[in-house]
């Protein structure tokens, strides 16, 4: 399992009893998850929380705020996120992706150069600071308006907002199909697709759907000489060798290089155990 490391202002305190408390900088928050089916290890801990989600029976959810401002900051690294309370039990940050971001920093600093990253589906901009942090030129592209402008509140935060990063809110099959068409090239690619969502123009995706013929179609916008392709994924059901395998069968078959796929995991503080958050396979140059 890849862990995440270097956060300065996030830990997971416990989990248990399908939820997990963790603090964000100076707030405890308590959030559903069902990979947590084991017993909280300290309830006196969970008291502490200053907001908590409830699971409805009817599907979603709400937040109980007991004390809790509308947003602050978290850092990891040199990065600083905007975190905010969001619907579906979100804060704007997958404290495991940092895993992934650590990934992208050392394959970029193997680098001799400038290099292109495209990251797809990108959220607020973990990967996107990351790579531009590292000394990339980024392409940041996700078919939510908020999502993007978020990221760009990141990329201040993280006084990164100007580095050389393009925010495009798009559909990003169709904007793929268009890099290609125009000839742009990447040195990597990240993405983060979801399990189902809508493009700006009700475009429907659903990952296991879609994933194989995406991946073909980005393969074909890799530069001559690529550094990585990185596909993680939450949906259930889906391993994450399966993208490992997609991975194989376009992007190792015509440039080489290695794949490997893992879990992403939180280390639990009450027991040293970690909590796996989802999958990710990667393929990278063996150089």
């Amino acid at each position: 399992m890849w862990t995440a490391k270097h956060w300065k202002d996030y830990r997971l305190i416990d989990c248990g009893d399908g939820q997990r408390l963790e603090k964000w900088g100076a707030h405890v928050l308590v959030r559903p998850d069902p990979q947590a089916i084991w017993p909280k290890q300290d309830e006196a801990l969970w008291r502490e929380a200053g907001a908590v989600y409830h699971r409805s029976s009817e599907g979603g959810g709400k937040w109980e705020i007991k004390s809790l401002p509308p947003q602050w900051s978290v850092a990891w690294r040199e990065l600083t996120f905007q975190i905010k309370p969001m619907s579906f039990k979100h804060t704007g940050v997958f404290p495991e992706q940092a895993a992934n971001w650590e990934f992208i920093a050392d394959r970029l600093a193997r680098r001799r150069g400038k290099a292109n990253v495209l990251n797809l589906f990108a959220y607020t901009g973990g990967a996107t600071l990351a790579a531009a942090a590292a000394g990339a030129s980024v392409c940041h592209v996700d078919a939510a308006r908020g999502m993007v402008t978020w990221a760009r509140e990141n990329a201040k935060s993280s006084h990164l907002e100007a580095a050389p990063v393009r925010y495009i809110v798009d559909d990003c099959v169709k904007f793929i199909k268009r890099e290609i068409a125009r000839g742009r090239r990447y040195d990597g690619i990240i993405m983060d697709p979801p399990s189902y969502g809508r493009g700006p123009s009700g475009e429907v995706w659903r990952f296991e759907d879609q994933i194989s013929p995406l991946v073909e179609l980005c393969t074909q916008a890799l530069s001559d000489d690529p550094l990585f392709f990185i596909i993680s994924s939450y949906t259930a059901g889906i391993s994450p060798q399966v993208s490992a395998y997609l991975l194989g069968t376009n992007v190792q078959r015509r440039f080489g290089g290695k794949v490997e796929a893992e879990e992403l995991g939180l280390v639990v503080e009450s027991t040293g155990l970690c909590l796996p958050c989802g999958g990710t396979a990667r393929w990278f140059a063996e150089r």
